[in-house]
């Protein structure tokens, strides 16, 4: 095997790591949501399924989505390398999935009565990784919906406005912060998103 093939090989593996990522956290986030006491989609964010008994599977969910989407972005460095998109693409894919990593590392505070025994609403103080899982977020949207851009540079034709579209439907929240569709809309993201990164994945696997 020549190292021309290894490195295509190891490529379509990484890419490959993308394309299972988002299904993966969505469909193993929402099979909680539904199963889960006194888990509530319109007034808890899968965050929560980190607390209380049984939170070390979305503990776990999150950690496994984010370190095969950080695989998935050295793939899209190595795809991409000296084309357009190739270097801000993987650093904004990258700076995603360590954010995804960190949010579960460092777990959301209890709060809008989830678990059991949890605040009726916001918790009066935050604690040091209900602080830092808020940074993880935070850096992480930001920077997947400026990779929604970069790459609808990337592609042309419907691919193109797909990541446009992606990109809008992602920065929708904004809008509804603090309102009482504000979870409901973030889950809709959360799914759009998720599948879009998984979906460029798959389109590069496809073209190398």
């Amino acid at each position: 095997m020549t190292t021309l093939t290894k490195t295509h090989d190891t490529t379509k593996l990484l890419l490959g790591c993308g394309a299972i990522a988002g299904p993966l956290y969505l469909v193993t986030g929402f099979a909680q949501a539904f199963t889960r006491e006194g888990f509530d989609l319109t007034r808890h964010p899968m965050s929560f399924l980190s607390l209380g008994e049984g939170g070390w599977v979305q503990i776990a969910n999150f950690v496994l989505s984010g370190l095969l989407f950080l695989a998935s972005a050295f793939g899209v460095r190595k795809a991409l390398k000296g084309q357009r998109a190739g270097t801000w693409g993987p650093i904004l894919l990258g700076i995603f999935a360590l954010g995804m990593i960190g949010g579960g590392v460092f777990v959301a505070d209890p709060a809008f009565g989830y678990p059991a025994g949890a605040p009726a609403g916001q918790p009066e103080t935050l604690s040091w990784h209900g602080v830092l899982h808020g940074v993880a977020f935070f850096a992480a949207f930001p920077a997947l919906i400026a990779s929604c851009f970069v790459f609808a540079r990337r592609f042309t034709g419907p691919w193109s406005w797909l990541c446009v579209a992606a990109g809008v439907v992602s920065i929708a929240p904004m809008a509804f912060m603090g309102t009482e569709y504000a979870t409901v809309i973030l889950y809709v993201v959360a799914v759009v998103s998720w599948l879009w990164v998984s979906a460029v994945a798959l389109k590069l696997r496809a073209e190398i």
